[in-house]
């Protein structure tokens, strides 16, 4: 047992000095996961802002210039362009020079004032046309219009001594009350970033003995196979911990995300994860003749797990079939561990049911690895 120790921690020690005795492969295992999630987490949003916006106000009376006024102070919205008339519209949207364009009749005060006399609920028309090519952004930035007008209509019948609008929407966002995309988006990014380092050190540990043509030396010496694989595992692992623990904390400390689970449970979720990641990247570098191969069986497995993980599209939108496929992605699984973790305080049960597929994965991944390891010796 002794021996086995002691070969252990000599090939262990090996491995750690192949990875971190070269200066530029140590400042590319450090920084570019910080300076990613520094940079992501800033460019990565589902907020809209700045939207362009084309005013054509037909209407003279102060009402339309106090709506328009609430349309260009709002920071969602940047004044493009002033219209003259309505055939100018369609113009504007087909350039894209705008992405929205409000226009107000030219009877808009006086039906406010009619239905003021009247008594009545406001049944002013308000026209919001936006460039439907860009959907998404549309559908926020209508949001916000529809806001600003909702907003304006209230203050109107408080003015006018109406009882208000006949009906009212009262929305409360749990977990996230104020709806920051970053929020959201952060957790996502630590579970890809730590993806990414942690299969990428391991898929190329073995391709890059054979290609210095160390990896000769290392089968004669007294190390069986499974030795090796858990010598190749440890620097990943330790990696992947520390960078994983790195990204939380400026999650946590520099973005704001709470931290409203528990840490243990969030631990357990992310150490299960790694190892299921390194079982994938000993499985990439059995079969990789050279770190060339390695980069490109790491590039073909990152790029589906990310888009399959609900990172950005969820998961309930995918195809039936294309939804029975990310079971076996490792990335869905920690995406739910951390957001759950991080906004929600997921329960105990819930977590489970999502920590132990991906010990399963990692079982499977690591089993096969060490088949494959096996038989390239042979």
């Amino acid at each position: 047992m002794g021996t086995v120790r002691s070969r252990l921690r000599a090939l262990i020690a090996k491995e750690f000095l192949i990875v971190f005795k070269d200066r530029k492969s140590r400042i590319i295992l450090v920084a570019p996961p910080l300076i990613q999630i520094l940079v992501f987490s800033y460019a990565a949003t589902f907020d809209v802002w700045n939207v362009r916006l084309a005013v054509l106000n037909e209407d003279s009376g102060l009402a339309s210039r106090e709506l328009v006024s609430r349309f260009t102070a709002s920071p969602n919205f940047r004044p493009v362009k002033r219209l003259a008339h309505r055939s100018e519209i369609a113009a504007v949207l087909t350039g894209r020079e705008a992405l929205m364009v409000l226009h107000i009749g030219e009877t808009f005060s006086r039906d406010l004032h009619l239905a003021a006399e009247a008594g009545q609920a406001d049944p002013a028309q308000v026209q919001i046309l936006v460039d439907g090519r860009q959907s998404n952004t549309a559908q926020v930035a209508v949001g916000y219009a529809r806001t600003i007008v909702n907003d304006f209509a209230r203050a109107r019948a408080r003015a006018a001594g109406l009882s208000g609008p006949p009906a009212a929407l009262d929305i409360r966002a749990w977990f996230n009350p104020n709806l920051r995309s970053q929020w959201f988006i952060v957790p996502g990014i630590t579970a890809t970033l730590v993806l990414i380092i942690a299969i990428q050190v391991t898929a190329l540990s073995v391709a890059r003995e054979r290609e210095m043509g160390t990896f000769e030396q290392l089968l004669v010496t007294p190390l069986r196979p499974v030795e090796i694989l858990i010598g190749k595992m440890a620097p990943a692992l330790v990696i992947g911990i520390a960078e994983g623990v790195a990204i939380v904390t400026i999650a946590h400390a520099w973005f704001g995300v709470p931290l409203n689970g528990s840490l243990w449970i969030m631990a357990a979720g992310m150490l299960a994860f790694i190892f299921a990641v390194i079982g994938v990247g000993l499985m990439i570098s059995s079969i990789s003749q050279t770190q060339q191969q390695a980069i490109l069986g790491v590039f073909l497995f990152v790029v589906p797990a990310v888009i399959l993980s609900g990172f950005a599209t969820p998961i309930e939108n995918m195809a039936q079939w294309v939804q029975s496929l990310t079971y076996l992605n490792p990335v869905r699984y920690i995406l739910i561990i951390m957001r759950g973790q991080m906004l929600e305080d997921m329960p105990l049960q819930t977590a489970v049911q999502n920590i132990w597929p991906l010990f399963v994965i990692a079982l499977v991944s690591l089993a096969v690895a060490q088949w494959m390891f096996r038989r390239r010796l042979q």
